[in-house]
């Protein structure tokens, strides 16, 4: 059996405090080549008039996507919300209910949940929720993406709208 590379993929949602924008957001990915050499790769985008949970998908789908072979991840985020959808396996029960959660109330952004389900497919992908703004170094990480990601004019092409 092929040996899986190990990623750590940092991502962050930044809606700077309003969920009208503007906002971004980015994903860190790091990993270690054949040779043990380690490598890091960085993916921002400025994005308009969206939520901070949606930004946070958005990264998610984006740091997955980018890899180009099956690989062991281990995903940070700051979004709580994320990060309990597949530990707390709420993710399964929206789709077995046709996408609906709580009280028969409607999943958002269901494309793109989707999209990011679709993503996770070749992968091991271990999601980990890193508390905001406790000086916790995976944390930082995320933090920083949150400004390179509003103010990136480095915009890479997604077909992310709903």
């Amino acid at each position: 059996m092929e040996q899986k590379t190990f990623v750590k993929i940092f991502t962050d949602g930044a809606a700077r405090g309003n969920p009208n924008g503007p906002g971004g957001y980015g994903t860190i990915l790091e990993y270690v080549d054949m040779k043990g050499q380690l490598h890091v790769r960085e993916y921002s985008q400025g994005y308009e008039k969206t939520t901070n949970n949606r930004m946070e998908l958005m990264a998610a789908v984006v740091g997955l996507e980018k890899l180009k072979r099956p690989c062991r991840v281990e995903l940070y985020s700051d979004s709580k919300y994320l990060t309990d959808a597949f530990n707390l396996h709420w993710v399964d029960g929206w789709v077995r209910r046709g996408w609906k959660r709580g009280k028969n109330e409607p999943v958002k952004n269901i494309a793109l949940w989707k999209r990011l389900l679709e993503a996770m497919k070749p992968h091991e992908v271990s999601f980990i929720w890193v508390k905001g703004h406790d000086g916790h170094p995976q944390n930082e990480r995320c933090d920083e993406l949150a400004t390179s990601a509003a103010d990136s004019d480095d915009l890479i092409p997604d077909d992310l709208g709903e």
